[in-house]
């Protein structure tokens, strides 16, 4: 059940927030009383989510700490603080090392794990000035397992793991916790490109493709956004007041399957 003050005077901002999990999320947040900021470089979708929300957006690169700290300003001038980041804009480039284009693996980073890293750098003293906060990196299962050709995407995903132990103890005397998730395959527009892009270098049907990766998944099914926000709503909230530096799995069960006995399993 939502509770419709768990973030009473609370302001948000959250990177990637126009679509997916970051529009979800900030949707989450203002449903329980919060303020939100909603930051991302296609101002239709932004525009979208802040007048659902009754809050603002901001049209920005994450990679950009000037995009950045203009976005926590306007926070602060908006709704007089900043309580909790979601640190949720990435993107996904395929190839192995051999393939992939050193601009490609370059522009990963600069989105997934510096821009991550700014994102935090820009919000952390305004948090500190209201006594604390709660950050959440939005990392993903492709940061514990490995997969084919997705070198860029995987290395990034991994270092936002070392980036939240970084953050949880360096700030956590302060009152800043900071918190990974780690989702597998969710419903979103880069997922769906994502699933597109392996597909074709499978040389198969992108919606077979997508019935057998999820068939490996105990619950047989992706994650929709709404379900990924609540979990994002949960880490930045009092609820998970004694959380900080932990790596939270929202997976369907797919980590638990050990792949090697697929094969004697019954087809369903």
């Amino acid at each position: 059940m939502t509770d419709l003050t768990r973030f009473s005077g609370k302001v948000a901002l959250i990177t990637g927030g126009g679509t997916g999990i970051g529009a979800a999320s900030a949707r989450r947040i203002s449903a329980e009383g919060g303020r939100v900021v909603v930051m991302g470089r296609r101002e239709s979708p932004l525009r979208r989510v802040a007048e659902e929300c009754g809050g603002h957006f901001v049209v920005g690169d994450t990679a950009s700490l000037v995009d950045l700290d203009r976005a926590v300003s306007e926070a602060v001038a908006l709704y007089g603080g900043l309580d909790v980041l979601v640190a949720n804009a990435g993107i996904e480039l395929f190839g192995s090392v051999e393939t992939v284009s050193i601009e490609d693996w370059r522009r990963v980073f600069e989105v997934n794990l510096e821009g991550a890293m700014l994102a935090c750098r820009a919000a952390v003293p305004a948090m500190r000035k209201r006594g604390g906060g709660a950050i959440v990196l939005v990392a993903s299962v492709a940061s514990l397992f490995g997969a084919p050709s997705y070198v860029p995407y995987l290395t990034t995903k991994a270092g936002l793991l070392g980036l939240n132990r970084s953050i949880a103890y360096d700030y956590g005397p302060e009152g800043i916790r900071c918190n990974a998730l780690c989702p597998g395959w969710v419903k979103t527009e880069m997922a769906e490109r994502a699933l597109a892009g392996i597909a074709a270098q499978k040389g198969l049907e992108e919606s077979a493709f997508s019935e057998a990766i999820v068939k490996v998944y105990p619950l047989k099914r992706m994650a929709m956004p709404d379900e990924i926000a609540a979990i994002v709503a949960f880490l930045c909230s009092a609820d998970s007041s004694f959380m900080t530096g932990s790596v939270v799995t929202a997976d369907g069960g797919g980590s638990v399957v050990d792949v090697g006995t697929l094969q004697f399993a019954s087809n369903e």
